[in-house]
């Protein structure tokens, strides 16, 4: 429930409020947000839990490595992202593409979404 409460925040009053002050961010500054505030907090979540299962079980299932892996890949993919938003290398339209994949899946509860990435 407070993820949920996060994403609206982050994805939906934040962007409107500073809208209608007159105060517009970039879309690449509302996809950094978007990433550093929710996105990669949530795969460390998601990261934590898997982890602690383990721990439990002490042992790791192949599904749990898996994940791990998966986490790990689409965190570095999201890195790469960030990457571009700083030296520039990302277009405004490509940027809006993510954040409306993100917000998509966010809203659909798609935890294991990959947002447009395809794998190498």
């Amino acid at each position: 429930m407070v993820f949920k409460i996060i994403i609206h925040f982050y994805c939906i009053i934040m962007p409107t409020y500073l809208k209608t002050k007159g105060i517009y961010m970039s879309y690449a500054q509302e996809l950094e947000e978007l990433i550093t505030k929710v996105v990669i907090p949530d795969i460390d979540e998601s990261l934590d839990a898997i982890f602690e299962e383990i721990a439990d079980k002490k042992e790791a299932t192949e599904d749990a490595k898996e994940e791990i892996e998966e986490l790990r890949e689409f965190k570095a993919d999201l890195q790469d992202v960030l990457d571009d938003i700083k030296s520039g290398d990302i277009e405004e339209d490509e940027c809006k593409e993510l954040i409306d994949d993100i917000k998509e899946a966010q809203k659909n509860g798609e935890a294991e979404e990959d947002f447009g990435f395809v794998e190498e």
